[in-house]
C-alpha cells in the first residue's frame, strides 16, 4: 500500500512541510514519488531515514561549491534522519572517471587518511559530526574475495557501464580506459547496498554513480534509494564550475575579509542562485530577495552585501561577519586602509624597482604580471595609484602595499 496514503492529515503536513526543504534549490529528484513515500515512511514507523553522501578524498580544500550538498545534508540532519558520510578510501586508491579524460592519479592509504581528516575538520563548520555515521568503504570492499568480486561485476553489463558519457568521449577520441575505472560506479553502488542507503546526494555530474546504487540495491533485493541531484556552482568568474584550480572559489576556511570580499564579486545573475543553494536563509527570506530584485526593491548592492555578510557568518560567526562588512565599507567605498594589514620584514635594497618589489614580495608571479597589474591600475603605495611601470622607489618603514582591491602588505625595516 502507498505510504503516503497511510498518513493522517497532521503527518501529510509534517511530509509536505519536509519534501517542500528537501526539493528547494534541487536539480533533480529520481524518482520524485519515491521520495515523498521516503519520507511518509519514516513519519509512520518513527524511524530516521539514511542519507549518504561520498567522498572520494582526492581534494580536501572545502569551498562553497562543495557546501551546496552540505547544506542540503544539514537540512535532513535538523530534521532527524542520519547522515551516511562514505569516506572512499578503497575508491579513492581507483579515482572516480567522472569527467575525466584520463585515468586518474591512484592515492596512497597516507593521502587518503589525510585528506578524509581534513574534509571532517572543514565539515564540522556545516554539520554536527557527533550526530553523523562515519564509514569507510575499505571495511567491506577490501574483504571481497576474486570469486565475489566476479559475482557483483556480473551484476552490470559492459553496456551498461559504456552509457557514461565520460566513457563515450574517451572512445570516441581513441583515449585508453583501464579496466580498473569500471570498478568504481560498481563499488559505489555496492557501498550503497551495504549501507542500505534510502536517498543519496550529489551533483549533477555525479548522476550515474548514485544510480549505480538503486541498479545494485534492486539486484540485491534491497529497497531503492533515491537520487537527489544538486546543481553545480558556478565560480566567481561566472561560467565554470567553481574550483580551487581555476582560481574562482571561496573556500570555507579563508579570512572573513577575503571571504566577503570575494563574495562582493559574485555576478548579479547568480546571486539569486548563491542565496538558494550558498546560504541558510529561511525559503521565505529567499523567496522575498528574489522577488525584490525581480520588481527593483531591493538595490543589488544591498542583496549582495546581505549575501556576502550570511556567507561569512555561516563559517565565521555574525560578530566576523560585522567587522568584514565595516571594513569592506571602510576600505572599498570610503577608500580607507583596513584595521589590520599583514606585514612583511624587508631585508633588501632600500632602493628598488615596483616591479622587482612586486615579484620579490610574492605579489605577483613575473615582471609582466607586475606590469600588467600597474597598467591597470591595481597597485597602490600609501593609497596613491601607481601608473609608471618603470617607478623606482625608496622602501619606508611601514609602507603600505596595496595590489588589486583586497590584499595590502606593510613593510616593516630595522
Amino acid at each position: 500500500m502507498d505510504m503516503l496514503e497511510q498518513l493522517s492529515a497532521k503527518q501529510l503536513k509534517e511530509m509536505e512541510r519536509q519534501f517542500e526543504i528537501y526539493s528547494q534549490g534541487v536539480e533533480d529528484i529520481i524518482p520524485l514519488e519515491e521520495l515523498k513515500n521516503k519520507i511518509a515512511k519514516s513519519i509512520l514507523l518513527n524511524e530516521p531515514l539514511k542519507i549518504k553522501l561520498g567522498l572520494d578524498p582526492s581534494a580536501p580544500d572545502v569551498h562553497l561549491g562543495h557546501t551546496v550538498v552540505l547544506n542540503k545534508l544539514k537540512q535532513f540532519q535538523e530534521n532527524g534522519h542520519i547522515i551516511q558520510l562514505l569516506i572512499g578510501d578503497f575508491t579513492g586508491k581507483i579515482g572516480d572517471p567522472t569527467g575525466k579524460s584520463a585515468a586518474r592519479k591512484q592515492l596512497t592509504d597516507e593521502e587518503v587518511k589525510h585528506n578524509a581528516k581534513t574534509y571532517f575538520e572543514q565539515f564540522s563548520k556545516v554539520l554536527d559530526m557527533e550526530k553523523v555515521e562515519l564509514h569507510y568503504n575499505s571495511e567491506w570492499l577490501s574483504r571481497l574475495n576474486f570469486e565475489e568480486v566476479i559475482q557483483l561485476a556480473g551484476k552490470i553489463t559492459v553496456a551498461r557501464l559504456l552509457e557514461r558519457d565520460d566513457f563515450e568521449e574517451r572512445i570516441a577520441l581513441g583515449k585508453p580506459i583501464s579496466l580498473h575505472e569500471f570498478f568504481y560506479p560498481i563499488m559505489q553502488g555496492y557501498d550503497s547496498v551495504v549501507l542500505e542507503t534510502d536517498i543519496e546526494l550529489g551533483g549533477t555530474d555525479q548522476y550515474f554513480n548514485i544510480l549505480m546504487g538503486r541498479h545494485f540495491q534492486e539486484k540485491f533485493d534491497k529497497e531503492k534509494q533515491v537520487a537527489l541531484l544538486m546543481p553545480l556552482l558556478e565560480g566567481l568568474d561566472g561560467v565554470e564550475k567553481m574550483s580551487k584550480s581555476k582560481k574562482n572559489y571561496i573556500g570555507i576556511d579563508e579570512s572573513p575579509q577575503e571571504m566577503y570580499g570575494k563574495a562582493m564579486s559574485i555576478p548579479d545573475v547568480l546571486m539569486i542562485k548563491y542565496f538558494e543553494l550558498a546560504t541558510d536563509l529561511p525559503l521565505e527570506e529567499k523567496q522575498r530577495i528574489k522577488e525584490g530584485l525581480a520588481a527593483e526593491t531591493i538595490h543589488p548592492r544591498d542583496a549582495k552585501m546581505l549575501l556576502s555578510k550570511t556567507i561569512v557568518k555561516m563559517y565565521h560567526g555574525a560578530a566576523a561577519a560585522e567587522r568584514a562588512q565595516q571594513q569592506f565599507i571602510s576600505v572599498f567605498q570610503e577608500r580607507a586602509m583596513p584595521d589590520e594589514i599583514p606585514s612583511i620584514h624587508w631585508e633588501g635594497e632600500k632602493k628598488i624597482m615596483i616591479v622587482n618589489l612586486l615579484v620579490e614580495l610574492g605579489l605577483q608571479k613575473s615582471k609582466s604580471e607586475a606590469k600588467r597589474m600597474i597598467e591597470n591600475g591595481g597597485i597602490r603605495l600609501n593609497g596613491e595609484k601607481i601608473g609608471d611601470t618603470q617607478l623606482e622607489i625608496m622602501i619606508e618603514n611601514n609602507l603600505i602595499l596595496q595590489v588589486g582591491k583586497r590584499k595590502f602588505i606593510q613593510i616593516k625595516m630595522d
